[in-house]
């Protein structure tokens, strides 16, 4: 009876691993939190104020509004600048649009991508070409934007426009988006078009050499629960998933060897998803493992080579 409830266990395991599959491919989350002092040290992108012009209400929201963007206080400064535009008349063309800009970079320093788009949509700066002394950068922001909130094929109309006006930047973020999106294949074909960059080489040689195979992690632990586990050197994790795979296994021999069929089944059907979540988890791990492992490479490209957007722009407060 045991051989049979064990043979039966394995063929179910074999099948059940087969259809919860973990995916090869990475998703990694590579941030980088940029320096206050970096941005601080951007210059600004427009003339200053003339004394009419700063005489003008919207003038004086305008020049607050710029004290709290240069020491980065962007919720004041949001607020500030928006008042400005409100009081600004029709006229005042060209300074609405650095106004209106100006939120847009205080909302993407923030990290707060829908109001990005919010205020380019309810913006004129959609009407803006090259003579607009920030485009290069409009355009680097709403192109990270657009991929952050998952709007590929306007992220991709974006490179299309930096292909076109600013070649040099638009491969920076052809490479920065591979690496940011862990697309292995992508950066190999990156990397053979830049021979004397041997970074991506080395990230691709060192990522291949620390990563862990999640098919091996998921057939360890369907052999020996835990062993997954510890193969990417999760050792508590390990220990939990081996001692409860045994002691339901143990008590479902006990109360099969009882002719206690019914509590055999209950202990039984609580081993059932412990077993099979175990192979599902180890594999997760494995994959997390490989994530991390691949951050940590990536990381030190983006940032020594400045791959990451926000250190692309030429223009801060």
């Amino acid at each position: 009876m045991m051989n049979k409830l064990v043979s039966c266990l394995l063929i179910v395991a074999t099948l059940t691993t087969a259809c919860y599959r973990v995916q090869d491919s990475i998703e990694p989350q590579v941030n980088y939190a940029v320096q206050d002092r970096y941005l601080q040290n951007l210059s600004s992108p427009f003339k200053d104020l003339s004394q009419s012009e700063k005489n003008e209400p919207w003038g004086h929201e305008y020049l607050i509004a710029d004290a709290f963007a240069k020491k980065l206080d962007l919720y004041r400064a949001i607020s500030t600048f928006k008042r400005a535009e409100i009081l600004m008349d029709k006229d005042e063309s060209s300074r609405l649009l650095e106004v209106q800009y100006l939120m847009m970079l205080s909302y993407y320093l923030g990290k707060k991508y829908d109001d990005v788009l919010e205020t380019f949509q309810t913006s004129n700066l959609s009407q803006v070409d090259t003579t607009f002394t920030t485009y290069h950068d409009l355009l680097l922001i709403l192109y990270e934007t657009y991929r952050k909130t998952d709007q590929t094929e306007n992220a991709d109309y974006i490179l299309k426009i930096l292909e076109h006006s600013y070649p040099d930047t638009a491969k920076k973020l052809t490479l920065s988006s591979a690496l940011l999106d862990g697309d292995i294949e992508e950066i190999e074909q990156i990397s053979k078009e830049r021979p004397k960059d041997k970074s991506l080489v080395e990230l691709i040689k060192n990522y291949e050499l620390e990563k862990k195979s999640i098919g091996k992690a998921k057939t360890l632990n369907t052999f020996l629960p835990g062993a997954g586990y510890l193969y990417v050197g999760q050792k508590q994790s390990a220990i939990t998933a081996f001692l409860l795979n045994s002691l339901f296994i143990a008590a479902t021999v006990h109360f099969f060897n009882k002719k206690e069929y019914a509590a055999a089944a209950i202990t039984l059907s609580f081993e059932t998803g412990w077993y099979f979540g175990g192979i599902y988890g180890a594999g997760e791990s494995a994959k997390l493992y490989n994530e991390r492992i691949y951050e940590q490479n990536a990381y030190t490209v983006l940032s020594e080579q400045k791959l990451f957007p926000v250190l692309m722009l030429n223009y801060g407060f």
